[in-house]
């Protein structure tokens, strides 16, 4: 192996938690075995939370709406 990954992986260190989890789940996933990454990531996780809190406060157009708007631009 050469000393590359092992730079990688010391300016992988320095960087917080989330940042490290992230850049492994990339690796794991690029080499093809994302069968170990089956918890959602911690930007999964954020995203998923504030989609809940749209869900809760209603803030998804219904189809009808969303048409609307797509007749309105032309698309």
């Amino acid at each position: 192996m050469t000393n590359l990954p092992d730079r990688a992986l010391e300016a992988v260190q320095t960087l917080p938690a989330e940042a490290q989890d992230e850049i492994a789940r990339i690796v794991v996933r690029l080499v093809g075995n994302d069968a170990a990454l089956a918890a959602p990531s911690y930007y999964e996780r954020k995203a998923i939370a504030v989609l809940k809190e749209q869900m809760a406060r209603s803030e998804f157009a219904i189809d009808e709406q969303v048409k609307a708007v797509w007749r309105k631009c032309r698309l």
